[in-house]
């Protein structure tokens, strides 16, 4: 039946026509819409093949017409040169009887003897133009040059009988002497798909056939009109179900494929039926099998009991609008396990802001609010249109690109950055230039005048001066590791209640703790130091503090101190950190191990009772599950996880340092397009200069910066939440609770 709908749609839009938009309700039973679409498939495949028959007949009848118009045009032109020439032949013969240049034997002559002449066939038909070439020069070398072929371009392309497709072709005349260049000739005929038709040599004959062949193409043509019309007619008819129909026959499907998921009982008499359901919606599914055992006066009320599986279960979230988007982000890497923490919680937050670190400009964030806040005013429209692909997913993900603008906001308010431009928003600067005209503040610098500084965010003064790159990219950079850290510490933390929540204690003290303790004695312990270089206002050399903790601890870092007993709590953290990769790799595989001698040891020989027999089998697939362990593989595993995460610790928060990279080179393109420019335009002074300026900024700002630069730092900052954050704790090994529903049904094509 379903074949049978796509058949009907299919020649529905091959009609050109469209269902209708609210068919009527008209109960209809299965069996009866099964024959009914029986009927209806027969009576259409019937109309169609006779359309297709006439269709094929009219196209032949079609083109053997311009044969007879156009190949008569080469019989015309030449009878005509032919009388001519016999005429000047005969006046010239005349004049030069008797001289030196007169033939020994007159044409007249030599016609009299009829072995002498020579009977020329000749072959019409057409042929696709793209062929006419390689046709032409086949027939010259298959022939050896022993004939004479003409040929005349059609005005339109006609259809072509075998295929249907309309195709450019030549009317081509071949002339020829003998049985086997005529067989020849047939035969490369149909080697290239030339249509070849019957062609009198006499003229009465041609009209006459011509007339009957553009009589006979009138009447096939009525014909078709008639059978287009009756096949409308039928589908016209058909339309205004074919969507009830449909939606019928899918539920149908869907149920019975259900249906055959269910197994028997041991007495053959009723079905079973295993399946998994939300705790909440337990009473809503009891209160709806029995209505259903109501509504179909069913004898026997259907049982429903809680079943205690040792598999493990789906996984399900209950989003809405706002929170779908996230959490699509989130099942885009791996559906969480059961009762596993949830990423998706934590990346509605991180996820735009980690994207506003490097896409901070709140005059870009204003452009992106801007037209996110008209996909969500426009949500109830867009949410029943078939949207291109490219539209589709930003409206699906219109609240991501919601919270990413005003983040960006946030972030373009601290960068201070207005399409590159400062503001002077928050009260005055710190600093001032040395002179009135600030000539100077690109190579001397500024002076600061005052101890307070700026109150929100960057200084505006900075921008143009001599110091604002070194300035902005230290602290980009400093602010990256930092918040690197924080992300990836969190990460940890999860884990930990992870284990807890599985009662995993191995995962806690062998796993969670050397994690953390190495985590924050190298790069917890960076960052601290960056904090106190802030705050401190010091002009310590990390650089020089981080290489030489490891090259020389013991040495003394002299003015990159800190604080007080720095090389002590250096060594300290160094020791705990080369302690805490053996205690990751080491304990948790041995501990495993001998667990399972232990379960083996205690486990002995008896007398098996009858009682025990009947669960024996039931437990030996359980039990054998529990028995598989190979010390090898769980401390290869061990292994790979511990060099994973060490090696992880230092490259996950160099990744981190992406957010300062793309920042920087987005302030800086920002920055070219509004001096180089817009401003540039702007100096010349002319109104056309200036109008093809601003043309050329405002495609560069939304091409480059408000699409390219967004689907850049969006892709970044999927990277960082997958790798970087969740590699840390989350497993991704669940699968998507999908229960059974007509909504979620797909399409009948």
């Amino acid at each position: 039946m379903v074949r049978k709908l796509r058949y009907l749609w299919e020649q529905l839009r091959k009609a050109g026509l469209s269902a209708a938009r609210s068919p009527p309700e008209i109960d209809i039973d299965l069996d009866e819409l099964e024959i009914k679409l029986g009927e209806l498939e027969a009576e259409l495949r019937e109309l169609d093949g006779n359309l297709e028959k006439l269709k094929r007949t009219h196209s032949e009848l079609t083109e053997y017409l311009l044969v007879l118009s156009k190949a008569s045009t080469f019989f015309e032109a030449a009878r005509n040169g032919a009388t001519s020439y016999q005429r000047e032949s005969s006046v010239s013969s005349m004049t030069r009887e008797g001289s030196m240049d007169s033939p020994l034997l007159l044409e007249q002559e030599m016609q009299t003897d009829p072995s002498k002449q020579i009977k020329l066939g000749f072959i019409a038909g057409l042929i696709a133009k793209t062929k006419a070439a390689s046709f032409e020069r086949i027939l010259f070398r298959a022939t050896r040059g022993n004939l004479f072929y003409k040929q005349l371009p059609l005005d339109e392309p006609v259809t072509d009988p075998a295929t249907g497709v309309k195709v450019e072709k030549l009317v081509f005349v071949c002339f020829y002497s003998g049985e086997r260049a005529r067989t020849k000739i047939t035969k490369i005929c149909e080697a290239f798909g030339a249509n070849r038709y019957s062609f009198p040599e006499e003229h009465g004959k041609r009209w006459q056939l011509k007339t009957e062949v553009a009589s006979r193409v009138t009447e096939i043509q009525s014909t078709i009109d008639a059978s287009i019309l009756e096949r409308d007619t039928v589908l016209s008819a058909v339309s205004y179900q074919l969507e009830q129909w449909t939606t019928l026959v899918q539920k149908e499907k869907a149920i019975y494929h259900t249906l055959n998921m269910l197994s028997f009982d041991v007495t053959k008499k009723c079905l079973v039926g295993e399946a998994w359901c939300p705790v909440a919606a337990k009473v809503k599914v009891q209160d709806a099998l029995r209505r259903a055992a109501s509504d179909s006066n069913s004898q026997v009320s259907t049982i429903f009991q809680v079943l205690h599986s040792e598999e493990l279960p789906p996984t399900y979230f209950k989003v809405n609008k706002f929170t779908e988007a996230f959490q699509q982000i989130v099942d885009a890497y791996g559906v969480p396990r059961y009762k596993e923490i949830n990423p998706g919680v934590f990346t509605i937050v991180t996820f735009p802001f980690l994207f506003a670190v490097m896409f901070g400009d709140w005059g870009h964030g204003i452009c992106i609010l801007l037209a996110t806040l008209w996909l969500v005013y426009n949500e109830k429209k867009f949410g029943t249109q078939k949207l291109g692909d490219i539209m589709d997913m930003t409206f699906g993900g219109r609240y991501v690109l919601l919270l990413m603008a005003i983040f960006s906001i946030y972030t373009g308010f601290i960068y201070n950055e207005f399409f590159s431009v400062p503001f002077h928003l928050f009260g005055d600067s710190a600093y001032r230039c040395r002179t009135p005209s600030c000539s100077d503040a690109t190579t001397v610098g500024l002076i600061k005048y005052r101890e307070e500084p700026y109150p929100f965010g960057v200084d505006p003064v900075w921008h143009g001066s001599r110091s604002e790159l070194p300035f902005l990219n230290s602290l980009k950079m400093k602010m990256s590791i930092i918040l690197g850290v924080i992300q990836m510490m969190l990460g940890i933390i999860l884990s930990y209640f992870n284990a807890t929540f599985f009662r995993s204690s191995l995962d806690v003290w062998f796993q969670f703790v050397p994690q953390i303790l190495f985590l924050g004695s190298l790069f917890g312990y960076l960052s601290v130091l960056i904090i106190l270089k802030w705050v401190t206002g010091s002009q310590a050399d990390l650089y020089h503090v981080m290489i030489y903790m490891f090259l020389s601890p013991t040495s003394d870092i002299g003015d990159n101190r800190l604080f007080k007993g720095q090389e002590r709590v250096q060594i300290i953290l160094l020791l705990i950190s080369f302690v805490a990769v053996p205690w990751m790799l080491l304990p948790k595989p041995l501990i495993l191990r001998k667990q399972h001698l232990e379960k083996l040891q205690g486990r002995g020989y008896g007398v098996l009772r009858s009682s025990d027999a009947d669960a024996l089998d039931i437990d030996l697939d359980h039990e054998h599950e529990h028995e598989e362990f190979e010390f090898s593989e769980a401390f290869v595993h061990q292994m790979i996880h511990t060099i994973e995460f060490v090696l992880g610790a230092v490259s996950n928060t160099a990744s981190y340092l992406r957010l300062w990279a793309l920042s920087l080179a987005h302030a800086e393109l920002s920055a070219v397009f509004y001096e180089r420019v817009l401003l540039l335009s702007w100096s010349y002074h002319n109104p056309i200069i200036l109008l093809v300026g601003f043309i050329v900024f405002l495609f560069a700002t939304i091409g480059v910066l408000l699409v390219m630069e967004t689907l850049s730092a969006f892709l970044h900052a999927l990277r960082l939440h997958w790798v970087e954050f969740q590699n840390k704790f989350y497993q991704g090994d669940g699968y998507q609770f999908s229960p059974f529903a007509f909504s979620s049904l797909e399409d009948i094509d």
